[in-house]
Protein backbone atom coordinates (compact mmCIF):
# COMPACT_ATOMS: atom_id res chain seq x y z
CA UNK A 1 0.00 0.00 0.00
CA UNK A 2 1.66 3.32 -0.78
CA UNK A 3 2.34 5.94 1.84
CA UNK A 4 -0.51 8.15 0.44
CA UNK A 5 -3.03 4.91 0.31
CA UNK A 6 -2.27 4.51 4.45
CA UNK A 7 -2.67 8.20 4.65
CA UNK A 8 -6.07 7.94 3.62
CA UNK A 9 -7.16 4.88 5.29
CA UNK A 10 -6.41 6.39 8.45
CA UNK A 11 -7.76 9.57 8.07
CA UNK A 12 -11.57 10.41 8.53
CA UNK A 13 -13.75 11.33 5.79
CA UNK A 14 -13.76 15.22 4.96
CA UNK A 15 -17.41 16.59 5.23
CA UNK A 16 -18.55 18.76 2.50
CA UNK A 17 -17.61 22.33 2.47
CA UNK A 18 -21.22 23.98 2.02
CA UNK A 19 -21.40 27.58 0.38
CA UNK A 20 -24.01 30.08 -0.41
CA UNK A 21 -27.20 28.88 -1.84
CA UNK A 22 -26.09 25.06 -1.37
CA UNK A 23 -23.22 25.76 -3.35
CA UNK A 24 -20.80 22.23 -2.08
CA UNK A 25 -16.74 21.75 -2.69
CA UNK A 26 -17.44 18.79 -4.38
CA UNK A 27 -19.80 20.94 -7.17
CA UNK A 28 -16.84 23.85 -7.10
CA UNK A 29 -14.57 21.01 -7.99
CA UNK A 30 -16.48 19.42 -11.13
CA UNK A 31 -17.12 22.98 -12.32
CA UNK A 32 -12.88 23.39 -12.24
CA UNK A 33 -12.38 20.00 -14.39
CA UNK A 34 -15.12 20.97 -17.03
CA UNK A 35 -13.00 23.38 -20.00
CA UNK A 36 -14.84 26.94 -20.86
CA UNK A 37 -16.08 28.00 -23.89
CA UNK A 38 -13.85 30.78 -25.60
CA UNK A 39 -15.03 33.19 -28.45
CA UNK A 40 -11.16 32.59 -30.13
CA UNK A 41 -10.04 29.69 -28.89
CA UNK A 42 -11.03 26.07 -29.87
CA UNK A 43 -9.69 23.61 -27.39
CA UNK A 44 -10.33 19.56 -27.49
CA UNK A 45 -8.68 16.56 -25.58
CA UNK A 46 -7.05 14.46 -28.79
CA UNK A 47 -5.91 11.92 -26.58
CA UNK A 48 -6.14 11.10 -22.41
CA UNK A 49 -4.52 14.18 -20.27
CA UNK A 50 -3.69 15.75 -24.00
CA UNK A 51 -5.37 19.08 -24.71
CA UNK A 52 -5.10 20.46 -27.48
CA UNK A 53 -5.71 24.65 -28.13
CA UNK A 54 -6.26 26.01 -31.13
CA UNK A 55 -5.74 29.59 -31.86
CA UNK A 56 -9.15 30.56 -33.70
CA UNK A 57 -9.68 33.72 -35.45
CA UNK A 58 -8.92 32.28 -39.17
CA UNK A 59 -10.34 34.81 -40.68
CA UNK A 60 -7.89 37.68 -39.33
CA UNK A 61 -4.88 35.64 -39.83
CA UNK A 62 -5.56 34.22 -36.02
CA UNK A 63 -4.43 38.12 -34.94
CA UNK A 64 -4.28 38.34 -31.27
CA UNK A 65 -7.00 41.34 -30.19
CA UNK A 66 -8.12 42.00 -26.70
CA UNK A 67 -10.06 39.33 -26.25
CA UNK A 68 -8.11 36.55 -27.55
CA UNK A 69 -4.79 37.67 -24.86
CA UNK A 70 -7.79 37.73 -22.32
CA UNK A 71 -8.47 34.28 -23.04
CA UNK A 72 -5.24 32.69 -23.52
CA UNK A 73 -4.36 33.67 -20.14
CA UNK A 74 -7.70 32.63 -18.73
CA UNK A 75 -7.20 29.14 -21.17
CA UNK A 76 -4.04 28.17 -19.39
CA UNK A 77 -4.34 28.93 -15.99
CA UNK A 78 -7.10 26.57 -16.40
CA UNK A 79 -4.83 24.11 -17.98
CA UNK A 80 -2.45 24.87 -15.03
CA UNK A 81 -5.24 23.75 -12.37
CA UNK A 82 -6.89 20.86 -14.38
CA UNK A 83 -6.41 17.77 -12.94
CA UNK A 84 -7.40 15.98 -15.95
CA UNK A 85 -4.66 18.56 -18.22
CA UNK A 86 -1.18 17.01 -18.46
CA UNK A 87 0.27 18.37 -21.70
CA UNK A 88 -1.27 21.16 -23.62
CA UNK A 89 -0.28 21.51 -27.69
CA UNK A 90 -0.78 24.86 -28.89
CA UNK A 91 -1.18 25.47 -32.68
CA UNK A 92 -3.16 28.16 -35.01
CA UNK A 93 -6.58 27.30 -37.52
CA UNK A 94 -6.35 28.21 -40.87
CA UNK A 95 -3.87 29.79 -43.29
CA UNK A 96 -1.45 31.62 -40.31
CA UNK A 97 -0.13 30.54 -37.02
CA UNK A 98 -0.48 34.14 -36.58
CA UNK A 99 -0.34 37.26 -37.94
CA UNK A 100 0.70 38.94 -34.55
CA UNK A 101 -0.99 41.73 -32.74
CA UNK A 102 -4.54 42.67 -34.18
CA UNK A 103 -3.23 46.77 -35.03
CA UNK A 104 -6.56 47.58 -35.83
CA UNK A 105 -7.74 46.76 -32.25
CA UNK A 106 -5.13 48.25 -30.77
CA UNK A 107 -6.49 51.22 -32.63
CA UNK A 108 -9.81 51.05 -32.32
CA UNK A 109 -9.02 50.42 -28.78
CA UNK A 110 -6.32 51.58 -27.14
CA UNK A 111 -5.72 54.57 -29.13
CA UNK A 112 -9.02 56.74 -28.56
CA UNK A 113 -8.41 56.15 -24.93
CA UNK A 114 -4.79 57.95 -25.08
CA UNK A 115 -6.40 60.49 -27.19
CA UNK A 116 -8.60 61.48 -24.86
CA UNK A 117 -6.28 62.92 -22.29
CA UNK A 118 -2.99 65.45 -22.96
CA UNK A 119 -0.38 64.72 -19.77
CA UNK A 120 2.40 61.85 -20.75
CA UNK A 121 2.32 60.19 -17.46
CA UNK A 122 -2.16 60.14 -17.88
CA UNK A 123 -1.37 58.59 -21.24
CA UNK A 124 1.19 56.04 -19.65
CA UNK A 125 -0.99 54.95 -17.10
CA UNK A 126 -4.14 54.15 -19.78
CA UNK A 127 -1.21 51.69 -21.77
CA UNK A 128 0.21 50.18 -18.59
CA UNK A 129 -2.82 47.69 -18.00
CA UNK A 130 -2.83 46.54 -21.53
CA UNK A 131 0.79 46.24 -21.27
CA UNK A 132 0.26 43.87 -18.48
CA UNK A 133 -2.74 42.04 -19.76
CA UNK A 134 -0.31 41.42 -23.16
CA UNK A 135 2.83 40.12 -21.08
CA UNK A 136 0.65 37.82 -18.52
CA UNK A 137 -0.76 36.72 -21.33
CA UNK A 138 2.10 35.23 -22.81
CA UNK A 139 3.82 34.47 -19.48
CA UNK A 140 0.67 32.15 -18.67
CA UNK A 141 2.18 29.46 -21.17
CA UNK A 142 5.66 29.73 -18.81
CA UNK A 143 3.61 29.40 -15.77
CA UNK A 144 0.97 26.77 -16.38
CA UNK A 145 2.38 24.04 -14.61
CA UNK A 146 1.73 21.58 -17.49
CA UNK A 147 4.31 21.64 -20.56
CA UNK A 148 3.05 23.59 -23.58
CA UNK A 149 4.23 22.24 -27.30
CA UNK A 150 3.72 25.39 -30.02
CA UNK A 151 3.01 23.72 -33.44
CA UNK A 152 3.53 26.46 -35.79
CA UNK A 153 2.84 26.24 -39.65
CA UNK A 154 3.29 28.90 -41.99
CA UNK A 155 3.30 32.90 -40.31
CA UNK A 156 4.29 33.16 -37.13
CA UNK A 157 4.71 36.82 -36.00
CA UNK A 158 5.12 39.62 -33.95
CA UNK A 159 2.97 38.53 -30.78
CA UNK A 160 3.54 34.93 -32.25
CA UNK A 161 7.34 34.92 -31.32
CA UNK A 162 6.44 36.18 -28.30
CA UNK A 163 3.87 33.46 -26.95
CA UNK A 164 6.06 30.36 -28.20
CA UNK A 165 9.04 31.32 -26.58
CA UNK A 166 6.82 31.16 -23.32
CA UNK A 167 5.87 27.62 -23.97
CA UNK A 168 8.39 24.42 -23.59
CA UNK A 169 9.04 22.99 -27.10
CA UNK A 170 8.44 24.05 -30.38
CA UNK A 171 7.78 22.03 -33.43
CA UNK A 172 6.89 23.62 -37.71
CA UNK A 173 5.99 22.75 -40.44
CA UNK A 174 8.44 23.35 -43.34
CA UNK A 175 6.95 26.28 -44.46
CA UNK A 176 6.93 28.30 -41.27
CA UNK A 177 8.59 31.11 -40.56
CA UNK A 178 9.11 33.50 -37.68
CA UNK A 179 9.44 37.11 -37.47
CA UNK A 180 10.09 39.60 -34.65
CA UNK A 181 8.04 42.73 -36.79
CA UNK A 182 7.76 45.31 -33.75
CA UNK A 183 10.47 47.73 -35.06
CA UNK A 184 9.09 47.90 -38.55
CA UNK A 185 5.73 49.04 -36.72
CA UNK A 186 7.98 51.88 -34.96
CA UNK A 187 8.33 50.01 -31.29
CA UNK A 188 10.06 47.29 -29.29
CA UNK A 189 8.74 44.34 -28.40
CA UNK A 190 7.42 44.50 -24.88
CA UNK A 191 5.21 40.92 -23.93
CA UNK A 192 8.40 38.62 -23.76
CA UNK A 193 10.36 38.11 -27.16
CA UNK A 194 13.11 40.10 -26.43
CA UNK A 195 13.53 38.34 -22.75
CA UNK A 196 13.19 34.74 -23.79
CA UNK A 197 14.44 34.83 -27.80
CA UNK A 198 18.19 35.10 -26.91
CA UNK A 199 17.81 32.11 -24.09
CA UNK A 200 15.87 30.05 -26.62
CA UNK A 201 18.27 30.04 -29.31
CA UNK A 202 21.67 30.57 -27.58
CA UNK A 203 22.81 33.62 -29.14
CA UNK A 204 22.62 37.39 -27.90
CA UNK A 205 24.30 38.00 -31.52
CA UNK A 206 21.64 36.38 -33.65
CA UNK A 207 18.23 37.72 -31.31
CA UNK A 208 19.76 41.07 -31.82
CA UNK A 209 19.82 40.44 -35.81
CA UNK A 210 16.68 39.10 -35.96
CA UNK A 211 14.95 41.98 -33.74
CA UNK A 212 16.82 44.91 -35.27
CA UNK A 213 16.27 44.01 -38.67
CA UNK A 214 12.67 42.03 -38.55
CA UNK A 215 13.66 39.84 -41.35
CA UNK A 216 11.75 36.24 -41.95
CA UNK A 217 13.47 33.30 -40.31
CA UNK A 218 12.50 30.30 -42.00
CA UNK A 219 11.93 27.13 -40.63
CA UNK A 220 15.44 25.19 -41.71
CA UNK A 221 17.45 27.99 -40.01
CA UNK A 222 14.64 27.92 -37.21
CA UNK A 223 16.11 24.35 -36.98
CA UNK A 224 19.67 24.46 -36.76
CA UNK A 225 20.16 27.62 -34.45
CA UNK A 226 17.51 25.41 -32.01
CA UNK A 227 14.23 27.59 -32.29
CA UNK A 228 12.47 24.50 -32.78
CA UNK A 229 13.03 20.47 -32.48
CA UNK A 230 11.84 19.33 -35.58
CA UNK A 231 10.41 20.16 -39.22
CA UNK A 232 7.37 18.35 -40.04
CA UNK A 233 6.83 18.49 -44.05
CA UNK A 234 2.88 19.54 -43.60
CA UNK A 235 0.99 21.04 -41.31
CA UNK A 236 -0.91 18.08 -40.96
CA UNK A 237 1.79 15.68 -40.57
CA UNK A 238 3.48 18.37 -37.76
CA UNK A 239 -0.21 18.27 -35.32
CA UNK A 240 -0.28 13.92 -35.91
CA UNK A 241 3.49 14.31 -34.74
CA UNK A 242 3.37 17.19 -31.80
CA UNK A 243 0.02 15.03 -30.41
CA UNK A 244 1.65 11.74 -30.46
CA UNK A 245 4.79 13.60 -28.63
CA UNK A 246 2.15 14.83 -25.72
CA UNK A 247 0.85 11.60 -25.79
CA UNK A 248 4.24 9.86 -25.09
CA UNK A 249 4.77 12.73 -22.06
CA UNK A 250 1.14 12.58 -21.02
CA UNK A 251 1.61 9.10 -19.62
CA UNK A 252 4.75 9.71 -17.52
CA UNK A 253 4.46 10.96 -14.03
CA UNK A 254 2.67 13.70 -13.28
CA UNK A 255 4.53 14.65 -9.96
CA UNK A 256 7.88 14.30 -12.15
CA UNK A 257 6.59 16.28 -15.04
CA UNK A 258 5.87 19.16 -13.25
CA UNK A 259 8.45 19.42 -10.76
CA UNK A 260 10.89 18.71 -13.75
CA UNK A 261 9.24 21.56 -15.55
CA UNK A 262 8.88 23.76 -12.34
CA UNK A 263 12.82 23.70 -12.23
CA UNK A 264 14.12 24.15 -15.29
CA UNK A 265 12.24 27.28 -15.58
CA UNK A 266 13.56 28.52 -12.19
CA UNK A 267 16.90 26.95 -13.18
CA UNK A 268 17.76 29.56 -16.31
CA UNK A 269 16.93 32.55 -14.86
CA UNK A 270 19.03 31.71 -11.37
CA UNK A 271 22.39 30.10 -10.79
CA UNK A 272 23.45 26.76 -10.79
CA UNK A 273 23.57 26.61 -6.82
CA UNK A 274 20.10 28.24 -6.34
CA UNK A 275 18.47 26.18 -8.94
CA UNK A 276 20.23 22.93 -6.84
CA UNK A 277 19.20 24.49 -3.62
CA UNK A 278 15.23 24.85 -5.51
CA UNK A 279 14.99 21.45 -6.89
CA UNK A 280 16.06 19.84 -3.48
CA UNK A 281 13.14 22.00 -1.70
CA UNK A 282 10.70 20.53 -4.20
CA UNK A 283 11.98 16.50 -3.58
CA UNK A 284 11.98 16.47 -0.20
CA UNK A 285 8.08 16.95 -1.02
CA UNK A 286 7.84 14.81 -4.24
CA UNK A 287 10.20 12.12 -3.08
CA UNK A 288 7.08 11.06 -0.98
CA UNK A 289 4.60 10.80 -3.87
CA UNK A 290 3.40 7.18 -5.05
CA UNK A 291 4.46 7.89 -8.21
CA UNK A 292 7.84 7.29 -7.52
CA UNK A 293 7.20 3.77 -6.13
CA UNK A 294 4.84 2.87 -9.04
CA UNK A 295 7.34 4.14 -11.66
CA UNK A 296 10.47 2.55 -10.07
CA UNK A 297 8.27 -0.49 -10.00
CA UNK A 298 7.43 -0.78 -13.52
CA UNK A 299 10.95 -0.02 -14.48
CA UNK A 300 12.17 -3.04 -12.45
CA UNK A 301 9.14 -5.09 -13.71
CA UNK A 302 9.99 -3.81 -17.08
CA UNK A 303 6.03 -3.11 -17.07
CA UNK A 304 5.57 -0.27 -19.93
CA UNK A 305 1.88 0.55 -18.67
CA UNK A 306 2.22 1.99 -15.16
CA UNK A 307 -0.83 4.17 -15.17
CA UNK A 308 -0.54 7.01 -13.17
CA UNK A 309 -3.65 8.85 -11.13
CA UNK A 310 -4.54 12.75 -11.52
CA UNK A 311 -2.71 14.70 -9.74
Amino acid sequence: MSLISRLLVKSKPLKPVIFSNNYTLQTHIANMSSTPNYEFLSVSTPKEHVFHVELNRPDKLNAINYSLFSELKSCFEFMSESEDCRIVVLSGAGRFFTAGIDLQDVTQNMVPKVAQVEDVARKAKIFRPFIRLYQDSMSSLEQCRKPVIAAVHSGCIGAGVDLITAADMRFCSKDAYFQVKEVDIGMAADVGTLQRLPKVIGSDSLARELCYTCRKFPAVEALDRGLVSKVYDTKDELIQGVIGLAEEISKKSPVAVQTTKASLVYSRDHTVQEGLDHIGLLNQMMLQSEDLVNATMGQLTKDPNVVFSKL
